[in-house]
């Protein structure tokens, strides 16, 4: 399933909120948006107190009129449900939609996404108001589509209410069927957990020491995810029943939360919330050059949903609260950086968030393109550049895809199972940054994909190369379908800590790494948690490529003992009671290869595996370029399009080994550029010569 966007022209949208401006405002906020090429915006998404100011009366003239205006200036509209803020009228009369916190203390009104999915009033208002608007806007020449709720699991991501815990017991009646299932699968006989009658199971609660049941921990986030996708389906049905012309989608990407699922049972496609900066004020992101490059691996996991989707919300000034996300302004050029940072990465329609920053409320310090004034800024002619430039090549790069033969592998159980689990969860923000950052500063172009159950031979066999670093919860299909797409040709990287779990989350009674085993063609003798006095071994490399002195193996040691005759050791610990034992082994089997790493993937390893296994860039025969600039790739039927974006804020000096030219501004590029601070190039390949 495609679930791609489907748009003839890059296309600039940005979020209006008409409700929060006197009307006399509108028409010229219109006439500039088309001034700056601006043609769609979103709206209502957290207006339900004006739709249906008091239960069961609504009022939709006002989106009328505002639809009616935007589209005398030829601008096309996206609607969202209002779902997110319930009005005060039905928090206050019906407290039992509220979420609660763990220990059941609910959350009250003054905040959003106060409500729980499992409340069937909640459901039965949200049919309602849904019902009357579709029925009340679905004829207007300017809508387009709409949203679903926003961001669903966005501020929090787990739900206690008196609700949550009666739909979890029916979830889990449909999933196991009786109480004898689920206490095997929760390993309830252990600390005499067993469950005699269903009034006795609960979602999480506080326990001493702060330690859940991790079976249970597991499938409540299975729970959260399939309840929130069942809230999401209410609307959805609404909206095919009534308006079957308009497109639907839902922005994200949030925990517990398979969106994958909900894209392809609910939606026409993906929309994702680009906020680069997230990635600049962490007291973790020490390394410079990552920073909000590091937004690239967040684009790369909404484009394994939509390989071409929506980008909802684009940031387009500083960010913050009134009490939080204290960003600051945003360097010149920065703006257009990231907007082409979304287009590469498989954006065709970029909505800015917002037109105008709000006066007042939680977000009056989240700024727009427009400040307060609503005067001139530099920020308005950065996004009326991306506009004009949007009007000259959208057409072009509009329905192009991606392209990358490595991909990185991920899968929602064991995401979940490691939010608790300390023995595998750290390892793998590890090993993905790594890797990610790694290929970003070879200019090797990666996807950053998720594996589930639908997945067949021939989705694998897209890449040449799959990194799938800790997956702890492996089943024998799973190894199966990995054993074939080695056999077929492909290279899999596999890391510490693969294998030794089964879906349940019960540790396998078989040697690790479990159902891989004899894939990789090893087992694994020993090993040890990387952590407090406990040191890192130190690794000496056997291969071909270089390894830095005194590289250690991080995060997990396991000592590998090697099986299979044709296993090749290409990694040795050099220190610690395990010297000299294997690190890290590669196998050929059948047309290609399996990699086995003891231990989770740094710099250091990652570059090694890159030399040893000859990852090139698809550029590297015509272009050299800085670590500081991100490559990819935009292609689809013989046309192909290079980005090249600076994320520094000194010059990039580039080496062109063929001419060539930028899309942007004609300019022909031979020799040595320098690449501005944030500045973007896009270069026809087709060209090159």
């Amino acid at each position: 399933m495609n679930n791609s966007i489907q748009m003839d022209q890059l296309t600039l949208g940005v979020c209006y909120y008409p409700e929060h401006w006197p009307e006399e405002l509108w028409e010229d906020d219109f006439r500039r948006m088309r001034d700056m090429n601006i043609s769609v915006i979103r709206m209502a998404e957290f207006s339900w107190a004006m739709l249906e100011p008091v239960e069961g009366t609504f009022e939709f003239q006002f989106f009328n009129k505002v639809m009616d205006l935007a589209h005398k200036y030829g601008i096309k509209v996206i609607l969202g449900t209002p779902t997110a803020t319930p009005p005060a009228w039905l928090t206050h009369k019906y407290p039992e939609v509220l979420n609660a916190n763990a220990e059941g203390v609910l959350y009250r009104h003054g905040m959003r996404r106060h409500y729980n999915y499992s409340s069937p009033k909640y459901r039965e208002l949200c049919t309602r108001i849904v019902t009357n608007m579709v029925q009340a806007y679905k004829d207007h020449p300017a809508l387009i589509g709409w949203q679903i709720d926003n961001e669903l699991n966005c501020e929090i991501n787990v739900f206690y209410a008196e609700a949550d815990h009666i739909a979890f017991r029916e979830w889990l009646k449909e999933r196991y069927g009786s109480l004898d299932s689920l206490n095997k699968a929760w390993g309830t006989v252990f600390w005499s957990q067993t469950y005699s009658d269903w009034e006795q199971v609960f979602l999480t609660r506080p326990t001493t020491a702060d330690s859940p049941n991790p079976h249970l921990a597991l499938d409540e986030k299975r729970f959260i995810s399939a309840n929130a996708i069942s809230f999401a389906k209410v609307q959805s049905d609404i909206i095919r029943a009534f308006a079957p012309r308009h497109w639907i989608t839902h922005n994200g990407t949030f925990g517990h939360l398979d969106s994958h699922e909900l894209t392809d049972k609910h939606l026409d496609f993906f929309s994702y919330d680009s906020y680069p900066q997230f990635s600049t004020i962490s007291p973790s992101t020490e390394d410079h050059p990552l920073l909000d490059r590091a937004w690239s691996m967040n684009l790369s996991n909404t484009r394994s949903i939509s390989p071409n989707f929506c980008v909802m919300e684009q940031q387009s000034g500083p960010g913050g609260w009134v009490n939080r996300i204290d960003m600051g302004t945003p360097r010149p050029g920065q703006i257009r950086l990231w907007s082409y940072q979304s287009v590469l990465h498989g954006t065709d329609l970029l909505v800015y968030f917002r037109w105008r920053t709000a006066t007042f409320g939680t977000e009056m310090y989240w700024h727009g393109i427009n400040d307060y004034h609503n005067q001139p800024n530099r920020r308005v002619r950065e996004v009326a550049q991306v506009g004009e430039e949007f009007s000259k090549v959208g057409s072009l790069i509009a329905g192009t895809v991606y392209q990358a033969e490595i991909a990185i592998m991920q899968d929602y159980d064991n995401t979940w199972d490691g939010e608790l689990d300390k023995w595998h969860g750290p390892l793998q923000w590890q090993s993905v940054r790594s890797w990610y950052k790694q290929l970003q500063y070879k200019h090797i172009p990666a996807d950053l994909i998720t594996l589930r159950a639908e997945n067949l031979l021939e989705d694998l066999l897209k890449y040449k190369v799959i990194v799938y670093p800790h997956a702890a919860i492996m089943t024998d299909e799973t190894a199966a379908l990995l054993t074939e797409y080695v056999e077929a040709g492909g290279k899999l990287i596999l890391g510490a800590r693969t294998g030794y779990k089964d879906p349940n989350g019960h540790c396998y009674m078989r040697p690790f790494p479990g159902p891989v085993a004899e894939l990789c063609g090893i087992t694994i003798e020993d090993f040890t948690l990387i952590k407090g006095i406990i040191a890192p071994a130190e690794l000496s490399w056997k291969g071909k490529g270089v390894l830095s002195p005194g590289t250690a193996a991080v995060g997990f040691n396991e000592v590998i003992s090697v099986v299979s005759k044709d296993v090749e050791v290409m990694a040795e610990y050099a220190s610690e009671y395990y010297s000299g034992k294997p690190a890290l082994t590669r196998r050929a089997v059948g047309q290609g290869e399996v990699w086995y790493y003891g231990a989770a993937f740094n710099e250091p390893v990652v570059d090694a595996v890159i030399e040893e296994i000859q990852l090139k860039s698809p550029v590297d025969e015509w272009l050299t370029a800085p670590a500081e600039v991100e490559a990819g790739i935009r292609a689809l039927n013989g046309a192909s399009y290079l980005f090249l974006l600076n994320y520094s804020n000194k010059p990039a000096q580039l080496e062109f080994k063929k001419t060539a030219a930028d899309l942007l501004t004609g300019d022909r590029l031979e020799g040595t550029f320098d690449m501005p601070p944030y500045g973007v190039l896009i270069i026809d390949t087709s060209a090159v010569g």
